[in-house]
């Protein structure tokens, strides 16, 4: 009977394990806490595109550091690095992961999901093309080198579908201007935006951003600026200045 008791928790406990993982706001492990059958759609692709990077607002692969005082809803992690420095981080249903297992397995995963991305076949070639004043419905759009938005709002569109998606294939830097917007209209979610960047990411003074931004780099924020998304860096830093960060 011990035997068969001890089999049987051990079936249960894997089969919740498997299927109930998020980032505690107490604890600096991953928790058991949600089913995949309460999630909404856009959350579970996420998971299928982020796999546990998806559990991290920002995310750093040298150093997080922050100046002023940055809100962030979601935890704030670096691994392979150790550092996360500067003023006060004030989170939100988060936790700091600074070296720990659970930032190195979310890196592993976000390197997976940069590859998947920058690999996506089809398109549209933007290159050279400014994205302020564009309107883009879903799709993916690559540019060879760099990426700007030096001024006015990108409108991305999606249809009325909730669901859609936008990967943008950047070979070398995202740079956007002061006070710029990325705006989504029609339904569109702005954690079904990617955009996959080949070396480093600057979001400008005052931008309003969108999207989950992935890079081989670092990610830096202007003063004031905002982003509904993840800030995810694979080597470099996170460079915080008095931004509000969330996921929701």
């Amino acid at each position: 009977m011990t035997t068969q008791f001890t089999t049987l928790f051990f079936v249960l406990f894997t089969i919740l394990f498997s299927n109930c993982l998020k980032i505690s706001n107490t604890s600096n492990q991953i928790t058991l806490a949600q089913t995949s059958s309460s999630m909404t759609p856009v959350q579970l692709d996420n998971i299928a595109v982020l796999g546990k990077a998806v559990y991290f607002t920002v995310l750093a692969g040298s150093t997080t550091t922050n100046a002023g005082v940055t809100n962030v809803e979601g935890s704030v992690g670096v691994s392979p690095g150790t550092a996360i420095a500067g003023t006060a981080i004030i989170l939100t249903n988060g936790a700091f992961h600074a070296g720990d297992p659970v930032g190195l397995e979310a890196q592993k995963d976000l390197t997976t999901a940069y590859n998947n991305l920058a690999n996506a076949p089809g398109g549209s070639d933007m290159t050279g093309k400014d994205l302020g004043g564009l309107t883009l419905f879903p799709g993916i759009y690559k540019y060879s080198s760099s990426c700007f938005l030096n001024s006015g709002i990108l409108t991305l569109d999606g249809k009325g579908n909730a669901n859609a998606k936008w990967i943008f294939q950047i070979g070398s830097t995202l740079i956007t201007g002061v006070n710029t917007q990325v705006k989504m209209i029609n339904n569109g979610s702005p954690l079904n935006v990617y955009w996959q960047v080949g070396s480093s990411a600057t979001i400008g003074v005052n931008t309003a951003m969108v999207g989950n931004i992935i890079t081989y780099a670092s990610i830096s924020f202007g003063t004031s600026a905002t982003l509904k998304g993840r800030a995810l860096a694979r080597v470099g830093a996170v460079t915080l200045l008095s931004n509000t960060i969330r996921v929701n």
